[in-house]
């Protein structure tokens, strides 16, 4: 008998929009409570993103990457920043990992004493910094960092509201997958402070490390992600089932869609925060690079993330303390950029 596929595909056409009926939609987050369960991703088509507001982010973020280097210095990350906004490229992701932890003995175990940085430039915003001023918020009003090209923070700004809506279709879908009114995300993540993260996977001219790959092994931090990538070698893949690690394609027009340790938190390990990484392309391609988008839904910063009623079997306890959103990103943010040697 076959495995259900790690990385199922679901069509949301008739599931999102006011023409969508509750038993679509019950129907749609079905398999999305499955997937969550199983492998904690998914991908999605019918999402109604317009190809010309991806198209247009595409060209922007290969705009932003290509400016020349004493323009990126200007967008240099600032340490002061909790989400170090701007340009990155000395950091592991892998280094997020909660200490402890499987994902965090990796690199001890392969015999590498610490996290090489990824093979990666990242470039991020925070939408909520977008927005008018919040009391208990330290991420409003604190302004992005953008280039002096005016069409380029357009573009990430009007796909950063589109993913926004996208994200909360699907978080109003988990909600029905967990038995909850279709609402009761709703008053968590109102005032969000989700994150949008380009990455560009230059050509490797130079043979990588030992281990060094270009994003190492992890899994994400908030409520969900959404990503976006190219067909380029050298791609995301999953830790399936078995063990092993399987290539995620990419399959054009569609998202890839995973759970985070956040949503792993508030279902009490019922869906699965899966580690997944960005392997380096064959030795014949080291000369092609790579552009995935990200988009990660977090929560609003002073949500308390706690067990949900509906994922605590009856005479168990949970499993975790509740934590809130904002102190949760922080600390993984700063554990990510702490430097390999220190």
């Amino acid at each position: 008998m076959n495995r259900p596929a790690i990385v199922p595909l679901i069509d949301l056409s008739n599931t999102i929009g006011s023409g969508a009926t509750l038993e679509a939609r019950r129907e749609t987050a079905a398999l999305i409570g499955q997937a969550c369960q199983r492998s904690g991703f998914f991908a999605v088509r019918g999402h109604g993103i317009a190809e010309a507001t991806i198209r247009a982010m595409y060209d922007a973020t290969r705009a932003l990457f290509a400016l020349p280097d004493d323009s990126k210095a200007l967008l240099v990350t600032d340490l002061d920043d909790p989400l170090r906004r701007g340009f990155s490229r000395k950091t592991a992701v892998a280094r997020s990992n909660d200490p402890g932890s499987r994902l965090a003995q990796i690199a001890g175990s392969s015999g590498i004493t610490a996290d090489p940085d990824d093979l990666c430039e990242t470039f991020s915003i925070c939408a909520a910094a977008e927005r008018a001023g919040e009391a208990d918020n330290p991420l409003v009003g604190r302004p992005n960092v953008w280039p002096d090209q005016p069409e380029i923070r357009a573009a990430w700004l009007a796909y950063a509201n589109e993913l926004s809506s996208l994200a909360g279709e699907l978080m109003t879908l988990f909600a029905i997958a967990l038995g909850l009114r279709a609402t009761w995300f709703d008053y968590k993540i109102n005032n969000d402070i989700s994150s949008l993260t380009a990455n560009h996977y230059p050509a490797q001219a130079v043979p990588p490390l030992p281990g060094q790959i270009r994003k190492g092994e992890h899994t994400d931090w908030g409520s969900l992600t959404l990503l976006y990538q190219d067909g380029a070698p050298g791609g995301l893949q999953v830790l399936g089932f078995d063990g092993e690690w399987h290539d995620v394609p990419a399959i054009e027009g569609s998202f890839v869609v995973n759970v985070g340790d956040l949503m792993s938190v508030w279902t009490n390990d019922l869906w699965v925060s899966t580690a997944h990484r960005v392997v380096n392309p064959p030795p014949e391609q080291a000369g092609s690079e790579r552009y995935s988008i990200a988009y990660f839904h977090q929560p609003s910063f002073d949500a308390e993330i706690s067990c949900i009623p509906t994922c605590l079997p009856a005479g168990e306890t949970p499993r975790y303390e509740p934590v809130t959103s904002g102190q949760y990103l922080f600390d993984k943010v700063a554990r990510m950029h702490t430097p390999a040697n220190s």
